[in-house]
């Protein structure tokens, strides 16, 4: 009884901190579409200067709008530049905490878009298991998920390339400073992180952007005893 009380308490306290998950959720969130808003500017050519610098790059534009080798999606320069500046502006109010809600809402689109246009094709993982008995996909499997046993097969092939990519080097490379910053992956490219990514942005949407932590809170108290002053003295 004594240690339920405890509990009860304990919980009690806990809305005081309520706060630190969106704070770090957008602390998570922000430098991703920081910088992928930065690398589809002109930012980094310092041949283009002032506001056309944020501009969406010409070849970002042309992999938008091209239908062989691209998205092949219509008016590319404006969705180019759509995409470009709610993720680098986005990311910012982020990191801030400013207009949260309201910002997550272009990014969860964002986020939609990447994951049916870009990734789908390429199914659920970023970077492909090489061992079916660790993979997520395994549970799926066991619940008669449709195309779970693909995806298991699919890390067995995985892991038999890794392991031939793995003798080449060892046969004829230097393993040793190849090997030095990180292990080689097969990349998948699935929509498993614009999925996580949009998640999170739907979190933030339900919750805000976190008390006593982020630029909102401080904004909505004081709205908040700007409203009460005029409801008490008119």
């Amino acid at each position: 009884m004594k240690i339920f009380i405890l509990y009860q308490n304990l919980l009690k306290k806990l809305p005081v901190f309520d706060g630190v998950p969106a704070l770090l959720i957008r602390l998570y969130l922000a430098p991703v579409f920081i910088i992928a808003g930065y690398s589809k500017t002109q930012l980094a050519n310092p041949e283009v200067t002032g506001l056309a610098s944020l501009s969406a790059d010409p070849n970002i534009i042309a992999w938008f709008g091209n239908a062989d080798w691209g998205l092949g999606l219509p008016f590319p320069a404006l969705l180019a530049n759509l995409a470009t500046w709610t993720e680098f502006f986005g990311g910012w109010l982020l990191l801030f905490g400013v207009l949260t809600r309201l910002v997550s809402i272009p990014l969860m689109f964002t986020m939609v878009v990447a994951a049916t246009s870009v990734h789908l094709d390429n199914g659920w993982f970023a970077i492909t298991p090489t061992n079916p008995d660790t993979s997520p996909a395994k549970v799926l499997s066991w619940v008669g998920i449709e195309g779970a046993q693909q995806s298991l097969d699919n890390s067995l092939e995985a892991k038999r390339r890794l392991d031939r990519m793995r003798d080449i080097i060892d046969e004829n490379g230097n393993p040793e400073w190849l090997y030095e910053k990180g292990n080689i992956v097969v990349l998948n490219n699935g929509i498993e992180f614009a999925t996580t990514y949009f998640i999170m942005l739907l979190a933030l949407f339900f919750i805000g952007a976190g008390r006593f932590t982020s630029v909102d809170y401080y904004l909505s108290r004081k709205l908040e005893a700007k409203h009460r002053h005029h409801q008490q003295f008119g």
